[in-house]
C-alpha cells in the first residue's frame, strides 16, 4: 500500500464494527483476507462495487488496457495504491464482500519515542472490542 502505508513504523488501526452499520464505498481503505491465502491480511482500496465495470491491465503498466471486468454481486474490486507493484483484484480477481475484515480508520507514522506511545495506545485501543491494530502493515498486511 506504498505510498500510503509505509514498510517500516506505520500503525493502523483497523474497525470491525462499522460493517455492521455502514457501506463500503470506492475508496474505503479496508482489510480482508487474502483470497490467496486465508491464512493472510490484505489491506487494500476498494475501486470497484457490485456491477461496476473495472479496466484491467494486469501488467500494471499504463498503457490503455482493452479487458473489461463487471463486478459480480457481492463482490468487491480492490487495488493497492502502488499500482505497479501489488498483487490485488488484478491477480485474484473479484474479492467477495464477506472476505472484508474491516475499515482502515487510523494510521500513524512512529518515532523511536513514538514506538514508546505505541506501546501505551496499542494497551489501550486493543482490548476495545471490534478494533485491532497492526504494526507495520506493509510488512504483514500484502
Amino acid at each position: 500500500m506504498l505510498p500510503t502505508l509505509a514498510v517500516a513504523d506505520d500503525v493502523v488501526i483497523e474497525d470491525r464494527l462499522s460493517l455492521r452499520f455502514t457501506e463500503i464505498s470506492r475508496g474505503d481503505l479496508v482489510t480482508a483476507k487474502s483470497p490467496l491465502d486465508p491464512l493472510r491480511i490484505v489491506c487494500k482500496r476498494i475501486i470497484g462495487l457490485p456491477g461496476d465495470v473495472i479496466c484491467v491491465d494486469p501488467t500494471g503498466q499504463l498503457a490503455p488496457s482493452t479487458e473489461h471486468v463487471v463486478v459480480p454481486s457481492g463482490h468487491v474490486w480492490l487495488s493497492g495504491d502502488n499500482f505497479s507493484h501489488s498483487r490485488d483484484s488484478r491477480s485474484y480477481g473479484p474479492v467477495p464482500i464477506a472476505l472484508i475484515q474491516g475499515k482502515v480508520r487510523a494510521k500513524a507514522s512512529l518515532s523511536i519515542l513514538g514506538r514508546f506511545l505505541f506501546l501505551m495506545l496499542h494497551m489501550q485501543i486493543q482490548p476495545l472490542r471490534g478494533f485491532t491494530i497492526y504494526h507495520n502493515p506493509v510488512t504483514y498486511l500484502d
